[in-house]
Order: structure tokens, then sequence, then C-alpha cells
């Protein structure tokens, strides 16, 4: 008769993380705390599947038969070194012992958690901070390398290209008292750079992050992001053990305390769109983790803080947007052949950036509990009349702390929801932006008859005097600022102070010199929309709220633009 397997040991002896100071953040521990995560992972990750034969087959099958799928298709190094092995388990599996099926879970799930993990190493992080201004300042103007290797200016041009906002301040003391889980806009591979950047700058801690796969293949990148928290996402992976393995990671990383960071998206907005229909997914952990750690008696808070990332110009938006417009985003995790990966394009990038006022604003939102009530800069949660209350309620059943993976997939939901509207707050909207929307409602108005697609063809053919742009820029500016002055958005400071006629001309020269294609230019008094796919997906950033710009002569059109939102 098949034994169950409910008595085997599961939680295996938890490593001593190193000792550190006290003004050091958790993270600066996790190496030491390493190898008892991965086991930690491999027991959460294989609860489930322990409990009968039939079970265990199962898992095994699957992420055998999954594997060999995979590696056929790769035909690459990896495939050389593990199809084989995984063929053979598949024609084992059957007359496989009961050990031999836990021992060759366990051997999968090992193997899984080990490539996922991450480490962080203090050393790294220190040479980071020093080099990263210089490096990204010289990469920006390459004529000034040997004065930016030991210039003492390199982190002034890079502030001037970051800008950083919102609750910089309460965080830093609320992440005393809580473990932080940040839930940004996903709109480039850059995102997890700058944001870390951004945390560097401000103070506060930095944190444990999933990072595709893909991206660790540049040697150099590679190395700073394996040895500074990242955690490595393959998304060519489909088998069931392998999502149960990164969300029993990221439940692990946040129960033990650890700073984190989650896209919420999942997957860069192809669209350029501001996420509104989050699927939590792997950020879904941490709700999970709040209740373990109640039922482990820990009382440590946990908040989750929504920031937006907000760029003048996108690495990749013209793969990104034609991945959407054609629909693969639907399809494929995986762009390879995007900018991101190409080094001349970074070069070009930062090379056009550098003379932009505000290149990439970050807005950090006001802090959540899991279950989207705020709180204090203690790591207290608030009730609706601001009275403190206990989290604790939430995960409670008969006055108990209970896991309850369906009731805490229905809180994640709620969360996600209140996450996406403080994502439309958190918006900062810059000049190509607001010029992109003004010009792209302009080729709406003159075009009523023309479907979403029709308009997306007609290249060089609707055109705007600069004067009239600029009008209808100022006027539509004003609207945005008094819809920011009432809290449902932010500006950036350029776009705040400058003279309509300005914003036009730092629009123009910011999509002229990067982007292959020009999503519009000058042609002597007029401005010429060049190509209408570049300047959707700019003016996408302010869809979400242009009923709101809409002035008069502008309901139609507006409402036209609004309904693109349908499409991400």
């Amino acid at each position: 008769m098949f034994r169950r397997f409910s008595d085997q040991p599961l939680r295996l002896p938890q490593g001593l993380p190193r000792p550190r100071r006290p003004d050091e953040p958790p993270i600066f521990g996790f190496n030491a705390d390493r190898a008892a995560l991965v086991r930690d992972t491999v027991v959460e990750a294989t609860r489930a599947h322990r409990g009968s034969r039939r079970a265990l087959e199962a898992i095994v099958a699957d992420t055998a038969f999954e594997e060999v799928s995979r590696l056929e298709r790769q035909r690459d190094a990896e495939a050389h070194d593990k199809l084989a092995g995984h063929r053979s388990l598949l024609r084992r599996i059957a007359r496989m012992s009961d050990a031999e099926l836990l021992e060759s879970l366990d051997r999968l799930a090992t193997e899984m958690a080990g490539d996922v993990a991450g480490n962080f190493d203090p050393r790294v992080y220190e040479l980071a901070i020093r080099a990263a201004p210089r490096l990204v300042t010289a990469v920006m103007e390459p004529s000034r390398l040997p004065r930016a290797i030991f210039s003492r200016d390199a982190h002034t041009t890079l502030g001037a290209l970051l800008k950083v906002e919102g609750e910089v301040g309460a965080l830093r003391r609320l992440e005393r008292h809580a473990t932080l889980v940040y839930v940004p806009t996903h709109s480039s591979n850059l995102d997890s750079v700058v944001l870390a950047q951004a945390l560097q700058v401000s103070g506060l801690s930095p944190v444990l992050y999933g990072a595709g796969k893909n991206l660790f293949t540049n040697p150099a990148l590679s190395f700073f992001m394996h040895n500074l928290g990242a955690y490595r996402v393959d998304r060519r992976i489909r088998a069931n053990l392998y999502k149960d393995v990164l969300k029993a990671y990221a439940r692990e990383t946040v129960r033990r305390g650890y700073h984190g960071l989650f896209f919420p998206g999942g997957t860069r907005s192809r669209s350029n769109l501001v996420e509104s229909k989050l699927k939590l997914g792997l950020a879904g952990s941490a709700v999970e983790a709040f209740a373990e750690r109640r039922v482990g008696g820990d009382l440590r808070p946990i908040a989750f803080v929504p920031a937006t990332i907000n760029y003048a110009l996108v690495l990749e938006a013209e793969t990104l947007v034609d991945d959407w417009l054609t629909e693969a985003g639907k399809s494929r995790y995986l762009i390879d052949d995007d900018e991101f990966s190409q080094l001349d394009r970074w070069v070009d990038f930062f090379r056009k950036i550098v003379g932009l006022h505000s290149a990439c604003v970050i807005r950090f939102g006001a802090p959540m509990d899991p279950f989207g009530n705020p709180m204090d800069d203690e790591g207290r949660s608030l009730g609706p009349a601001g009275q403190v209350i206990d989290p604790g309620g939430y995960v409670e059943r008969r006055g108990v702390p209970t896991v309850d993976r369906v009731r805490d997939a229905a809180y994640t939901r709620e969360l996600g929801e209140r996450i996406a509207r403080a994502y439309a707050r958190e918006t900062v909207v810059l000049p190509t932006h607001l010029v992109s929307h003004v010009l792209y409602r302009h080729l709406v108005r003159e075009t009523p008859t023309l479907d979403f697609f029709a308009r997306l063809r007609l290249r060089n053919e609707v055109r705007l005097r600069h004067e009239a742009l600029a009008a209808e820029v100022g006027e539509t500016r004003d609207r945005l600022l008094a819809l920011a002055r009432a809290g449902g958005v932010h500006v950036s400071d350029e776009l705040r102070t400058a003279a309509p006629p300005a914003l036009v001309e730092t629009a123009l020269l910011t999509f002229t010199g990067y982007h292959r294609r020009i999503a519009a230019r000058g042609e002597g008094v007029d401005v010429v929309v060049d190509d209408p796919t570049l300047l959707l997906y700019y003016q996408n950033r302010l869809v979400a709220y242009a009923r709101a710009l809409a002035g008069p002569g502008d309901a139609a059109a507006a409402e036209t633009i609004a309904r693109i939102g349908g499409r991400s």
C-alpha cells in the first residue's frame, strides 16, 4: 500500500544570517541566509505535491515533459547538458519507487531554486554606487570618459536625468518598522536599474527583485544584477513546478523580512498605457507571507509601495508598440531582438537623453498594507477615519491566524485594484506625453471616419501649424494642471513651468535622433505627424485622462482615445 508523505520532515533548519550593524538593511545579510532560503523554498514549493503518489507522478512527469519540449526547441548548451537526463526521467517515472519520486522532485526543485536565487554582495554594492553615475555619464558623453571616471560631478549629471518624487521621507522611516514591497509600473527593461538607482540616491534600502533571465546574457550587467539582489526568472520554462518555486521563493524572501520589488503587470507595458488591470502574480506571495508571519507569531508589518516610472523617451518603444499592435504580446513573453539587447542602441539612447531636463521621473506613492489600508511611517495600518487598526484580523478565523490561499488570492485582487488607482494618481506627465497626446487628438479629430488601424497608416499626411499646436498644448496643459491640483495626476517641473512653444520644441527634439522612426517633426511653419504608431505609443500615457483634458470640440476625439485603454 502506498505510504502518505505528510509524515516526512518538511521544514529544514534555517541558516543564521550574518551579523550586521544596526544601520544595515536586512539584505546585507542575504548571502549568509541564501542556502537556508533555497532549502525552505524547495520545501514550500513541493509541499502540495507530496501527499500522494498520483500527485508526485503528475508533477514529476509534467516537469520532465515541459523541460524536454523546451530544451528540444532551444538546441543550445543547456539542451546539450540536460536534455538526455529529462528524457530518461520521463521514461522511468512509472517504474520509480516512492522514494525515487521524492528524490527526483526534490532534485528538480532544488536545481530550479538554485538557479533562481541571486546574491547580494555588499562590496559590489559599494562599487556600484560609486561607479554607476560615472559610467552612465561616460556612456552619455564618451568624449568625457577620462574625466568621468574620476569626476565628482557625475552624480550631478545623473541627478539631472533621474528625478525622484513622492513619499521618500516617510518610506525611509517606514522601512525601519516594516518590510517594504515596491510595486511599480513597468515600461522598459531599464526599470529595475533606474529604480535601484532611485532607491540609492533617496537613502532607501536596496531590494531583492526578479529579472528576466535574458537580461543576464550581458556579462557586465549580469555581474552587477546577480550580486545586487536580482533573482532570475526564466520565462521559457513552463513547468508547473517552476511556477511553484518562483512563488515560494518570493513568499520566503518577504516572510524573512527582505525588502522586495515586483512588477504587478508581469511584463513591460507594450502599449505604454499605465497599467489598470493587474495580475499581481509574484507580488501576491507577499500577501500570503503576511498570513504566514501571523501564524508564526511574527507581528512585523508588510507595506506595499506603488510607484510610477515615467520616461520622456523609452529605449525599446518601437519594438514594444509594434509587438502590441500585432498582438504578438499575447503569445510571447520575451522579445529577443529589441533595443535593450543592442549595445549601439544603448549608446544612442543615453546620448539622446543627456540633453533632457528630466529623462526619467520616479514617483513613490503612499504605502498600503496587504489589504489596501493606508499606513503611517511607523508601519501601523489606518482605518477610514484615520484610526489605528490591526490588519491581522483579515487573516484570522475565529480569532486565530490561518493560512488560506483562496482567501489571500481574493485579498490580492482587491489590492491590485487599489494599486492601479494609485498608478493613475501618481503618474507624472512629461512634455513628450502631452505634446504627443495633443497631436494624436488632432489626428483623430481630422479623421473621424477612419478606424484605429487606418489612422496608423497616415504617415506624413496630417499636419498642424506650430503656432496652433503650441496654443492647444497650452490650453491642454491648463486642464492638466487643474487635474493635478485635484490630486488626479502629477506633472514634471518642466511641463509645469515652460512656455507652450518650448514644450513643443522639447518634444520634437526628443523625438529626433534616437528612434529610427520619428513620431512628429517640424517642417517649416508646420508640425507633421511622421509616424502615427510611435506618436500613439507616447500619447498612450494620457489615455486615462483623455476626457478630462478635452477642450471644446474635442469630446468625440477624446472618447475615441479613451477607448484605447480597452486594447491593453
